[in-house]
């Protein structure tokens, strides 16, 4: 018999193209809300652009918020909104022991000391020469062109006084699955008590579409479903964190779960061997599916990256379980994409309810029953695999 404990949601920060906060998010999926694009800032590629946020609320020093790159403001922010939900904001007791786990990119580069390298390096008779003469001279203080990784978990921690351990993982889509595994592992296991685990992800710039473009992998208008027919990654700025807990912890402060994690699992499958994400996937959905019943519900974080997703789309078609791809509804936020899904699942699961499929989706079926449990599949456009489950928390 397992002695492995319960681990409780017990708030959520989600900022997206959707709006701020779970009640938001809820009104836009629930209505039938399309998703919101952006096709023409960035043409021909489509992003999903973060709604109007003012930073103000969760970042109220001005000086905070300048030395911070949109993406460190979008995951400040979704922290700050996450400890409000849980009733922790400016308890220093108890943010003094919670632990941080973070996703994040490489940062944000310096696009203008990018682009004026890519313009001037062609004309040079010695490029090399030249590029290490401009490296030299437009390294930022961190003697590199893009922002450290860690920044965000620092910002959280000056922000939001969490002073807790803190670990940042990068790596993609695997990043977030890893950081909510962490999480939930230290809590099931009785090495921690309260963890804000989540990622953020700002879609709006130039030098990650260019690297996705590069890889034939942006999305071009118009926007398509990424499950129906993935013909491209349509990023989305984005940012979730999740307060973590055990349930003895949570009592004892009176705090009530929106739902229960159960389980996050992450392989890396043989990409080079055909059949093996489905082969992986497969398998930790056997895992997950453990005791499920009809009241499951799959939230895809599919990629719309082509073959990769075509593999999850048809493990999902076989599993025969309603499916609500994440991806269209906010685009793909990369390190944030599984903590967003599992944002997503567990609001259905605490509503109980599903919310309407999207037109041109062909796995996303109507489904009128009571949803108390959420399957969450994460595969990443190029390399690892996640599966986590939600529980409604009784």
């Amino acid at each position: 018999m397992s002695n492995r404990r319960d681990v409780w949601i017990t708030g959520i920060g989600l900022v997206s193209s959707l709006g701020e906060g779970l009640e938001a998010h809820w009104q836009a999926l629930a209505g039938g809300t399309g998703p919101v694009v952006d096709e023409n800032s960035f043409v021909p590629y489509v992003v999903h652009p973060l709604a109007k946020v003012d930073f103000d609320q969760q970042i109220p020093k001005r000086g905070d918020q300048r030395q911070m790159e949109p993406w460190q403001r979008i995951g400040t922010y979704a922290a700050g909104l996450a400890l409000d939900s849980a009733g922790l904001k400016g308890n220093k007791e108890i943010l003094g022991a919670t632990d941080m786990v973070v996703a994040a990119g490489g940062g944000e580069r310096d696009q203008s000391v990018d682009g004026a390298i890519l313009t001037e390096i062609e004309k040079q008779a010695n490029p090399d020469v030249f590029l290490n003469e401009q490296l030299q001279s437009n390294l930022r203080p961190t003697l590199f062109l893009a922002q450290l990784s860690n920044l965000l978990a620092g910002n959280i921690s000056i922000v939001h006084g969490v002073t807790g351990s803190s670990r940042t993982f990068m790596g993609e889509e695997s990043s977030g699955t890893d950081a909510v595994r962490i999480g939930w592992s230290r809590i099931a296991a009785g090495t921690s008590e309260i963890a804000l685990v989540g990622g953020a992800y700002n879609a709006e710039r130039r030098d990650m579409l260019l690297l996705f473009a590069l890889k034939r992998l942006a999305m071009h208008a118009p926007w398509a479903p990424v499950l129906a027919d993935p013909k491209g990654i349509a990023t989305g700025s984005a940012g979730a964190f999740l307060v973590l807990e055990s349930p003895e912890h949570a009592k004892a402060r009176g705090a009530r779960p929106i739902a229960k994690l159960s389980g996050v699992w992450s392989e890396r499958a043989r990409r080079s061997e055909a059949g093996a994400v489905e082969a992986t996937l497969e398998e930790m959905l056997k895992t997950a599916e453990a005791g499920i019943t009809d009241d499951t519900a799959v939230f895809s974080a599919a990629t719309g990256a082509p073959e990769p997703t075509k593999a999850e789309a048809a493990v999902l078609a076989r599993s025969g379980l309603p499916v609500r791809s994440v991806t269209d509804r906010v685009g793909h936020g990369l390190e944030a994409q599984m903590p967003v899904a599992l944002a997503l699942a567990a609001l259905s699961v605490s509503e109980g309810r599903l919310f309407a499929p999207l037109a041109g989706e062909p796995l996303e079926k109507p489904f009128d029953g009571t949803i108390s449990r959420a399957i969450v599949t994460a595969v990443g456009h190029w390399r690892g695999e996640g599966v986590a489950l939600v529980e409604r928390a009784d």
